[in-house]
C-alpha cells in the first residue's frame, strides 16, 4: 500500500510541475511582458542625480514633511541644497540631504537622510508647488 502512494504523490508532482512549465509561466511571462504594468510619463528615470524644477520642489516639500513629522519639540535646520536627487521616473523622487536636529535639553546632531517622494498629478505639473499634491513614501536617517 505504501508503493502505491509513493507512486502516486510522485505521479501528482511531475503531473503539475509539467502544467506549470507548460501553461503558468508561459502565461506569467506573458503577463509581465505586455503592458499590464506599464506607466507612460514624460518623467524618465535616470540612474544619474538630476537637478530641475521638480527635483527643487520634491526636495522642499521633503524638508517640510520630515519637519512636521519630527514634531514641535524638536529645533530643525536643513542644509541649503540637498546632497543628490535621482528621479526613478514617474515624477517620483529619493532625496539624499543633511539636516541638524536638536532636541531640547540634548546636544544637535547631523542626520544623512534619505527621503522617498513621489508627485500624484503625473504629466501636470502646474500643482507641483502645491504640498498637498505630494505623497511621501518613506524617510530613513533620522534615528
Amino acid at each position: 500500500m505504501n508503493q502505491k502512494k509513493i507512486l502516486l504523490f510522485v505521479v501528482c508532482l511531475v503531473g503539475l510541475l509539467a502544467l506549470q512549465i507548460k501553461y503558468i509561466l508561459p502565461l506569467m511571462y506573458d503577463v509581465a511582458g505586455s503592458d499590464l504594468f506599464l506607466v507612460e510619463s514624460k518623467d524618465n528615470a535616470s540612474p544619474l542625480p538630476v537637478n530641475n524644477e521638480m527635483t527643487t520642489f520634491a526636495f522642499a516639500h521633503c524638508n517640510t514633511l520630515i519637519k512636521k513629522e519630527l514634531g514641535e519639540d524638536k529645533a530643525v535646520s536643513f542644509a541649503a541644497q540637498p546632497t543628490n536627487i535621482w528621479t526613478l521616473g514617474n515624477y517620483e523622487y529619493i532625496v539624499n540631504a543633511d539636516v541638524e536636529i536638536t532636541p531640547k535639553e540634548a546636544p544637535s546632531a547631523l542626520h544623512h537622510y534619505v527621503c522617498r517622494i513621489q508627485y500624484s498629478k503625473g504629466d501636470d505639473v502646474s500643482e507641483a508647488g502645491n504640498i498637498e499634491e505630494w505623497d511621501l513614501q518613506g524617510v530613513s536617517g533620522l534615528d
